[in-house]
């Protein structure tokens, strides 16, 4: 694994290590090219601010912070200055401007609420029942219609808690749009390494039958999941389904 463009920071209040850590770990591991992708910071209405995702007034810290270590270590990784962003149909057009100020090399959508965080919603450990499905993959796929995202990380966090005929018509419904598109999804080392319910051998079937291009992605936490990434569990998924896999993407 030569690249990753899903590494978080202590920012986010989910996350520890240093950048530095994480910078000496990818490169002690061989990685030609680390993104940066915390949790954006989001504007909301009121002055709300989520207890899971960079501070709003941390955007322009974070962005010097990572791009600062970038020259610095420019003759040994190439390193990224990225976000992992929920895609609020509400509020999206305001947050890429906000964003925009500090000219990210990219986004991933990492979709964890069915609506948004201000207004009724769910939560990824609440999708039970099938409208929950549709409407995760409604709202994933006008996200990715707007051309805003790189890829789609845990594509599958939505899980299989759903009756047998609605998981292959939307997971399915999921996969040619991001095939027709060309966004890959992303398998996720995240819950690979700590057993989740994802990434599901059951959505990545539909992946391998619809013929989706597929990213691994750390989703680093601390600096040691860049030495155990989990990626050999992952590569035996590609190659047991016939998984199209991409090594880089910028």
């Amino acid at each position: 694994m030569l690249h990753n463009y899903h590494t978080h920071t202590v920012r986010c209040n989910h996350a520890i290590g240093d950048e530095r850590e994480y910078i000496d770990n990818a490169i002690s591991k061989g990685m030609q090219t680390l993104g940066f992708s915390d949790h954006a910071p989001y504007v909301f209405p009121n002055g709300y601010q989520s207890g899971y995702r960079v501070r709003v007034e941390q955007l322009f810290e974070y962005a010097d912070t990572v791009r600062a270590l970038a020259k610095e270590y420019e003759k040994d990784i190439r390193i990224l200055c990225g976000f992992e962003l929920e895609y609020y149909p509400d509020f999206h057009k305001e947050e890429m401007e906000f964003l925009n100020q500090v000219h990210p090399d990219y986004l991933i959508m990492g979709q964890h609420f069915i609506g948004n965080e201000l207004n009724p919603h769910i939560t990824a450990n609440q999708f039970s029942d099938d409208f929950a499905l549709v409407a995760y993959v409604s709202q994933v796929l006008a996200g990715l219609s707007t051309g805003d995202f790189l890829y789609l990380a845990h594509p599958d966090i939505a899980g299989t808690r759903f009756t047998k005929e609605c998981i292959e018509q939307e997971y399915r419904r999921l996969c040619e749009g991001a095939k027709r598109m060309g966004i890959p999804l992303e398998i996720n080392l995240l819950g690979v390494r700590e057993g989740r319910h994802y990434p599901s051998s059951a959505f990545f079937k539909i992946a391998a039958e619809t013929g989706n291009d597929i990213v691994l992605g750390v989703d680093a936490h601390a600096p040691d999941h860049l030495l155990n990434t989990g990626e050999e569990s992952a590569l035996e998924m590609v190659n047991s389904l016939g998984l199209h896999l991409i090594n880089k993407l910028i």
